[in-house]
């Protein structure tokens, strides 16, 4: 359900088709929305040169953040499926390099806003100056969804989080692939600039130079999946209301709380909610494992052509 505006684009997509909402008993309980400003967490680990990153995990999900320093060098070995580097204005500059035996190799150096996907197999990252790196894994890597600073929030799984069924394979095979941002820029009739994976979907959504507008807010709810809302400039306010089941002794209070940068906000199914930024300049990324179906249906996927939909 969506409560958008008539001249929001996302208006439009009650017209896309889309799968029939998983059955779900009434009475299974709604998760807690969660909360992490990295910046107030300890560093999930440290590097000899003092990078520092952060781990936290949702359904289907892991974030890696890291404020690394040049020089560091972030490795995955034996990585069983792909994962994807997100690059905003601010990012580290990256020599990322694929070497599996199992998928594409190739190396590609990356200084600039862009969403790089990374194929199976052995990779690394090299941090080439100071600044953030964003790195995106699924759960498939049991050991790495663990180590979350969170991992206790899914000891019991999100039974309204439809799981994670990977989509259909790239074309032309797994490799490493980069998509600048500037080949593809905001444009009228699209919403923001959204790409995916087998596994995940990311909206990097405009800079904003200005507090969002209060009375030009988008409430709207999800049936079945959660949506991660990542914070890498400014502040925000995210608006959450609960559904109320059955049990009253379950049903929660709104939320409204404000949260800096960087941060995530985990949007548990089927909450309302919508995201205000309150600061002078700030953006957002949207974050979706698995990809959607209704971002998808409506050619918004920028990717598209080498990401078959189901």
């Amino acid at each position: 359900m969506t409560m958008y505006a008539k001249d929001d684009i996302r208006s439009t997509l009650a017209a896309a088709p889309q799968a029939p909402p998983r059955d779900v008993d009434p009475s299974t309980p709604v998760k807690p929305s969660q909360w992490l400003a990295f910046h107030d967490l300890a560093p999930s680990e440290v590097s000899a040169s003092g990078g520092r990153t952060w781990i936290a995990r949702a359904a289907n999900l892991v974030v890696v953040y890291s404020e690394a320093r040049a020089g560091d060098v972030l490795t995955r070995t034996g990585q069983p499926d792909e994962y994807a580097v997100l690059l905003y204005s601010e990012s580290a500059p990256l020599r990322i390099t694929a070497e599996g035996a199992t998928a594409g190799s190739g190396t590609a150096e990356v200084a600039e806003e862009a969403f790089v996907v990374v194929p199976p197999g052995d990779s690394s990252v090299e941090v080439l100056a100071d600044g953030p790196v964003i790195r995106l894994f699924s759960t498939l890597d049991e050991e790495l969804a663990a180590s979350a600073l969170n991992a206790a929030a899914y000891d019991e799984p999100d039974l309204r989080a439809a799981p994670l069924e990977p989509w259909p394979d790239p074309v032309g095979g797994f490799a490493l692939r980069v998509y600048r941002l500037a080949d593809t820029p905001i444009a009228e009739g699209r919403f923001g600039r959204i790409f995916r994976t087998t596994n995940l979907m990311v909206n990097f959504l405009a800079e904003e130079p200005a507090p969002r507008d209060e009375h030009r807010l988008s409430p709207h709810f999800h049936d079945d999946f959660e949506q991660i809302s990542f914070g890498v400039k400014g502040t925000f306010v995210h608006h959450i209301r609960y559904p109320w089941g059955p049990d009253s002794a379950a049903w929660r209070e709104d939320e409204h709380r404000e949260i800096g940068t960087p941060s995530i906000c985990i949007i548990p199914p089927p909450t309302v909610h919508t995201t205000q930024g309150v600061g002078v300049h700030q953006q957002l990324l949207d974050i979706f494992s698995p990809p959607r179906a209704d971002f998808s249906a409506s050619g918004w996927v920028l990717n598209a052509d080498d990401y078959p939909a189901p």
